[in-house]
């Protein structure tokens, strides 16, 4: 079966990383230290390094985020629910310095 890609600009590096991942690894860097869900994933350095390079990125996958379906956010590896995830990204988005 062929993976599916994110088809908006980046899309292939945040398929790479997981839309869950991504926001919650974000979240662990700019918010909150101690959340810890994006650890649930065996592939973290590989991400990890996908994450570093897309900097310049992280403010529009968090606005295409808040714009997936909830269903498919809640198919994730890492306990978090569609919900959760995109009150993080939301919470992310308003604390992002202009």
């Amino acid at each position: 079966m062929a993976r599916h890609t994110f088809l908006f600009q980046g899309g292939e590096d945040l398929t790479t990383m997981g839309a869950c991942w991504f926001v919650s690894f974000c979240f662990h860097k700019k918010l909150k230290h101690g959340h810890l869900n994006w650890q649930k994933i065996s592939t973290c350095m590989t991400r990890i390094s996908v994450f570093k390079k897309t900097q310049n990125m992280h403010k529009y996958y968090l606005e295409r985020v808040l714009e997936m379906d909830i269903t498919n956010l809640n198919k994730n590896r890492i306990g978090l629910s569609g919900i959760q995830v995109k009150e993080m990204a939301k919470e992310l988005l308003t604390s992002w310095k202009q």
